[in-house]
């Protein structure tokens, strides 16, 4: 296979593996009767609670009015629960109910399970490469990300 297929069949694997990723948060959302966003709040309280909300919202990238509505409707679904800082009265703490940490280990622990009996399979030299490539993909996305942001609105209505 030439430089160039390779490529091409790396490109076509990346898309199918964002797909993929899709296709698991969606279904991860169906399992707990939760959208998208929720979704993600509650991972970013899992993987770092307890957090004020406006941790949160930067961490979501969303206005803080709407990070509170997020936050009410996992409270509601009884994934968060809401507790005073005790370093900060005028502050309020989200974190995981006993309830998210179950649909953590029954949803989210097996695909990391998962994913380090894969890399068991790769030497040293390999995981680096990979890792390397991990991380200039990821950088690559954020670029494009901001760059398709700060499109001006006549090209991003096309």
């Amino acid at each position: 296979m030439s430089k160039r297929e390779a490529i091409g069949e790396i490109a076509m694997e990346l898309r199918q593996l964002q797909q993929s990723f899709d296709a698991f948060d969606e279904a991860a959302a169906g399992r707990l009767a939760l959208n998208r966003t929720d979704l993600r709040c509650l991972d970013v309280v899992l993987a770092g609670g307890p957090l004020p909300a406006g941790r949160i919202s930067v961490a979501l990238k969303l206005s803080p009015a709407a990070t509170t509505t997020v936050i009410d409707r996992l409270e509601r679904a009884g994934m968060v629960f809401r507790s005073p800082d005790p370093d900060n009265r005028r502050r309020v703490l989200v974190t995981a109910t006993d309830a998210a940490r179950s649909a953590e280990a029954e949803i989210f622990v097996p695909v990391g399970e998962a994913g380090v009996r894969a890399l068991q399979g790769y030497g040293p030299d390999e995981l680096a490469v990979i890792l390397d490539f991990l991380r200039t993909a990821r950088r690559i996305q954020e670029e494009q990300a901001a760059r398709v942001r700060d499109l001006p609105e006549a090209a991003a209505g096309r």
